[in-house]
C-alpha cells in the first residue's frame, strides 16, 4: 500500500490548498464533522477546515497539509466512508461555498410566509433571527397560542415589513 506522504509537511504552501472529499453516511455529515474535528485537535494534525457543502448528502470536505494527515483525521470514525483517491479543486466546490456571502434581508417582527416544511404556506411573525446559523424564530399569526418555531431561513420569505414596531393581525 503506497502512500503520498513523500511531500514535506514544512514545504511552502502553493496558492491552492490540498482538499480532500470524506465519504459519509447520508444525513450524518454533521456527526462525521464533529468526530473529525475533534480527532484532528486530539492528533495534532494539520487539519485546517472541515466543510458540509449546503444542499450535498453523503460527502464532507477536509482542508489539510496532506492526505496522510486527512485520512489519520477520518481513521476510525463512525459513518465515514473513506477518502476519495483524487484531490478535491476549489473551483469544483466553490459554487457550494459561496452560499455564505448571501445578504439576508429578513428582520425582527417582520410578517413571513413559511415556504417549505410542516407549516408550509402559513404566515408568521419574526421573533428573533440568528445570521450565523442561518435561522429565524417565527410564531404562526392564525395560531390560537403562539408558539416559538425555529426555521432555517431559506425556508421563509418575508411578504410584508412594518417599519414601525406595532404589527396588526393578518387574518
Amino acid at each position: 500500500m503506497p502512500e503520498e506522504t513523500t511531500e514535506n509537511a514544512a514545504a511552502p504552501q502553493s496558492s491552492e490548498p490540498n482538499i480532500f472529499a470524506l465519504r459519509t453516511t447520508a444525513n450524518r455529515e454533521d456527526q462525521v464533522m464533529d468526530f473529525v474535528t475533534s480527532n484532528a485537535q486530539k492528533k495534532g494534525l494539520e487539519v485546517y477546515a472541515v466543510v458540509r457543502p449546503h444542499g450535498m448528502r453523503g460527502y464532507i470536505f477536509l482542508e489539510a497539509a496532506t492526505k496522510s494527515d486527512a485520512e489519520q483525521a477520518a481513521f476510525n470514525i463512525p459513518y465515514a466512508r473513506g477518502i476519495l483517491p483524487k484531490q478535491v479543486q476549489y473551483k469544483e466546490i466553490e459554487h457550494m461555498l459561496e452560499q455564505v456571502k448571501k445578504e439576508v434581508n429578513i428582520q425582527k417582527n417582520d410578517i413571513a410566509e413559511i415556504i417549505s416544511g410542516p407549516f408550509k404556506r402559513e404566515k408568521a411573525k419574526i421573533i428573533r433571527v440568528d445570521k450565523l446559523k442561518e435561522e429565524v424564530v417565527v410564531e404562526l399569526l392564525q395560531a390560537a397560542v403562539p408558539i416559538p418555531i425555529t426555521v432555517k431561513m431559506d425556508a421563509v420569505k418575508v411578504i410584508r415589513r412594518d417599519n414601525d414596531d406595532q404589527i396588526q393581525n393578518v387574518e
